[in-house]
């Protein structure tokens, strides 16, 4: 609304494009079943993809695909409008086999009604509060455990007063939507200049009207993590893994793990599992769940920004982790963003790799986890694709540059030269 007219519109249709390739994330789940589970996707897995899987043992589960699939919609839609592919899901419902899904939303408990296959975890409703930003700082608050200084500000009227006291302290200031995703929702506000022009926009809906916000202290030059642990039904809390992001000269390289924290930080992170978890259960919520953290310079770590309830990157990472990163080796879970001005075939990405690829026999290089990304979005002339990566080495420094030459490769592939 802000950009207006053709601005607008061209915004709209970069916007169409990622996600069709956001609506391909399901494939990443054939790496992540086990013998037994059968895996749902929008369209037939790439044959040659396939077969590179094959090879490494890394897809041990069955898939089956919607015969009616639209690049706009997710998997769980093209489900519901496949009437064969329901009929398959049916033939599971035996007592013993459950819907699973990246996230749960009305669709899925649609899904799991038109199936008769119960989810694997709690209501829609449940997991929109849990999801809130807003639920995740009153949690944090009300559990005891460290948080960032900031404030929740329920309409535009609160907002500048929350700004103003932040950035009292001298820092930068972050402003976000209790439910943004992705980085989506969120401004980061550097100093009173920046805070008075966020505040001419947003103050023009009134200052009664809601806002929804969480507004925090910027904690410079902080290590991001992220970690999971499972809720049982019962209320039993396991961890499960923890990863870092890596940074080159301020872009997102990926995540790395394993994580070496400081011994004080690690002993916070697991206590901190242990509370969230408990609070989440008395909220009635059970299943995986994410949770993003922070560890400053100084050591102290801040170990509940947001609350995920549902699978993220790390958990499609999780049995690769298990079956392919050996004892002290490290990993880089890595995107690759493309832009070809065509289709392009697995077997092209295997030869643009070269011997960087893992293959059979094979115990470092960089194991593809995702192909059907980098040609979703394909349309008339270039666009926006990815390539979903684990960079595997003997030493972290030696995975981001395994990472850097793959993105490097791959970007010749595409015809980009830079």
């Amino acid at each position: 609304a802000e950009l207006g007219g053709r601005g607008a519109e061209a915004a709209r249709g970069r916007h169409r494009l990622r996600r069709r390739d956001r609506n391909r994330m399901e494939e990443m789940g054939a790496l992540l079943a086990d013998a037994g589970d059968v895996v749902v996707l929008k369209a037939a897995m790439d044959d040659e993809f396939a077969a590179y899987l094959g090879r490494l043992g890394a897809a041990a589960g069955r898939t089956v695909n919607a015969e009616n699939s639209n690049p706009e919609l997710m998997v769980t839609e093209d489900a519901l409008n496949s009437p064969l592919l329901l009929e398959e899901l049916r033939k599971l419902a035996d007592g013993r086999t459950y819907l699973m899904p990246l996230g749960i939303s009305a669709a899925e408990e649609e899904l799991s009604k038109e199936t008769g296959l119960p989810l694997a975890g709690t209501t829609a409703q449940t997991c929109k509060a849990v999801n809130g930003k807003i639920f995740s700082r009153q949690l944090v608050s009300e559990i005891g455990i460290r948080e960032v200084p900031g404030r929740i500000v329920r309409t535009v009227g609160e907002l500048r007063p929350a700004l103003t006291e932040l950035l009292a302290d001298g820092g930068r200031v972050v402003v976000k939507e209790s439910l943004g995703v992705s980085g989506r929702g969120m401004v980061v506000v550097a100093d009173e200049k920046a805070a008075g022009r966020l505040l001419r926009l947003i103050e023009r809906r009134g200052l009664d009207a809601p806002a929804n916000l969480v507004v925090e202290s910027w904690i410079e030059h902080a290590q991001d993590l992220n970690y999971q642990f499972v809720v049982s039904r019962n209320g039993d809390v396991r961890f499960e893994t923890v990863k870092a992001a890596v940074l080159k000269d301020g872009v997102h390289q990926g995540h790395r793990f394993p994580v070496e924290l400081p011994p004080v930080a690690a002993a916070e992170l697991q206590e901190a599992v242990q509370k969230i978890g408990r609070a989440l259960h008395e909220e009635g919520f059970f299943g995986l769940v994410g949770v993003d953290a922070m560890l400053a310079t100084d050591g102290t770590l801040y170990p509940c920004l947001e609350i995920n309830a549902r699978f993220n990157m790390s958990t499609y990472q999780s049995r690769i982790a298990e079956r392919f990163i050996p004892d002290g080796a490290h990993a880089i879970a890595a995107t690759f963003g493309l832009r070809p001005s065509r289709v392009h075939t697995f077997a092209e990405v295997t030869a643009a790799l070269g011997e960087l690829l893992l293959d059979e026999g094979r115990t470092t290089g960089v194991l593809v986890n995702n192909f059907a990304t980098l040609n979703a979005a394909a349309t008339d002339g270039s666009f926006h694709g990815r390539l979903y990566a684990i960079c595997v080495a003997e030493s972290a420094d030696a995975a981001l540059e395994l990472r850097q030459e793959a993105e490097a490769r791959l970007q010749r592939m595409v015809g980009n030269q830079s």
